[in-house]
């Protein structure tokens, strides 16, 4: 078979997560459709009933499960114990000195159905990029993503590592069997830097979303006489991350795809005077102890404010939420504050 770095970043390579047994994973997916083909018939009712009476459609989005996609918690109480978090290798504590080396955890595993067929969520699949990365810009993974961060300011994201000193590092919590709250248990995340093995706060969360929605509308300003500073990936780059890959899904977001490394909403209206979906860009994090999103709602522009220039990118809102709890939704949160103040932008 061939695994292209475009199927890595979109979880269709076929490569495992953290369950081993195919068949559990086969028996959660049809589990999953079956729940969703049940719902969905009521949630169209209730949407029809909701549009009849003219009532704000944005305030109708259900809360989704999500993981790191590495959480579950759909309609669930936050912080409860998740089966997702059962999987031994959430809690590895052996170190690993590089991203190569960290390959062995899955590399004689055999692929869950041949690439490009069906999408499976795999944060081994990050790590297997994290060594294409290294392998093709001559540099350690770490090395290169921390010059990266360094380039978009965002200067308090960190490798989580154990053993360095980092200034204010959040403690982190889980419920445990009874329900009581406890310390997270010792974990070791060097097997998955890429797919989890980051530490970051909110502000260097929302300048990278700022540098990757400038990037994204900079190429839509014409008339800015030379001023406006090229983004930090070409406009093209972006829209190619941020456009719905086929056979993919989002399970903390029913309206949306999943593109490359991010899940996508696309602007949609069916009927007029109904529900309008705004394309949006977003993505949860869920580690042991931690839950996280980033949520990117670009604003819909005005071509004469585009062309008279106006106004200069980024324009949108950009939601981020780090939580130092396990198994707990966001999404739903994070774009309903986003919703909210766009609605307070154009009602001024």
């Amino acid at each position: 078979v061939t695994i292209t770095t475009r199927l890595l970043v979109s979880h269709l390579s076929g490569i495992r997560h953290y369950e081993k047994d195919i068949t559990k994973v086969k028996e959660e997916k049809e589990k999953a459709n079956r729940a969703l083909k049940l719902t969905k018939p009521y949630q169209d009712k209730e949407q029809k009933e909701k549009e009849g009476k003219g009532t704000e459609k944005a305030d109708s989005v259900k809360p989704r499960k999500e993981h790191e996609g590495e959480v579950k918690s759909r309609n669930s109480k936050p912080g409860r114990r998740d089966k997702e978090f059962e999987q031994e290798e959430y809690y590895l504590k052996e170190k690993f000195e590089s991203v190569i080396e960290s390959l062995k955890i899955f590399k004689n595993d055999p692929l869950f159905f041949k690439p490009g067929d069906q999408f499976l969520y795999s944060t081994y699949g990050f790590t297997l990029l994290s060594a294409v990365v290294e392998r093709a810009s001559g540099q350690k993974f770490a090395d290169y993503m921390l010059k990266m961060f360094h380039d978009l300011d965002m200067l308090s994201t960190v490798l989580d590592d154990n053993e360095a000193m980092i200034y204010n590092r959040a403690r982190c919590y889980v419920y445990n069997k009874k329900g009581r709250l406890v310390n997270a248990p010792y974990v070791d995340n060097s097997y998955k830097w890429a797919g989890g093995g980051f530490l970051s706060s909110v502000g260097d969360l929302l300048k990278f979303g700022n540098a990757l929605l400038y990037s994204y509308q900079a190429g839509q300003f014409k008339n800015t006489n030379g001023k406006l500073l090229p983004g930090y990936l070409k406009p093209d780059t972006v829209a190619m991350m941020w456009t719905p890959v086929p056979k993919t899904e989002v399970s903390w977001d029913r309206d949306g795809k999943y593109a490359m490394a991010w899940a996508v909403v696309e602007k949609k209206q069916q009927y007029g005077c109904c529900r309008q979906q705004r394309h949006y860009a977003s993505h949860t994090g869920g580690a042991v102890g931690a839950s996280s999103v980033l949520l990117i709602l670009p604003e819909e522009l005005d071509s004469e404010a585009v062309d008279t220039g106006l106004v200069a990118p980024p324009r949108g809102v950009i939601v981020s939420i780090i939580c130092n709890m396990q198994s707990v939704s966001l999404n739903s949160t994070a774009l309903k504050i986003a919703r909210e103040f766009d609605k307070e932008k154009w009602a001024q």
